[in-house]
């Protein structure tokens, strides 16, 4: 799995925006302004994904490419390794569940927002 397959997938999504807030390197992918994506692009190593605690160290145990989350909180986030350890279709179950889990989180006015979005 590369970046621009990740980029075009994440933009696919409902409400999905990308920016680079941090530095020039580390793009950013968010719902409603919420971040449940970052990777590095030079090179992309690894995405940081938002995952459910209980799912977080589940899929670490599973793969030998998704670890702690990478200058993120480890009980909340993966880094999960493009080094093609984790199989992509799993990566975009990650992506996904990632995604799901900041749209569940968002404010009822965002959530019903964003549904009206094409």
């Amino acid at each position: 799995m590369n970046l621009e397959s990740i980029r075009e997938y994440c933009l696919r999504k409902k409400g999905v925006t990308e920016d680079f807030p941090f530095d020039e390197e580390t793009l950013v992918f968010r719902v409603m302004g919420k971040i449940f994506l970052l990777v590095g692009i030079d090179p992309a190593e690894y995405i940081n994904l938002k995952a459910d605690p209980e799912k977080a160290i589940e899929w670490r145990e599973q793969y030998e490419g998704v670890r702690p989350g990478y200058h993120m909180n480890k009980k909340h986030w993966n880094s999960v390794y493009l080094d093609g350890s984790v199989p992509d279709k799993m990566i975009l179950f990650m992506i996904d569940h990632s995604y799901e889990l900041i749209v569940s989180g968002l404010k009822r006015a965002d959530r019903e927002k964003l549904n009206k979005k094409k």
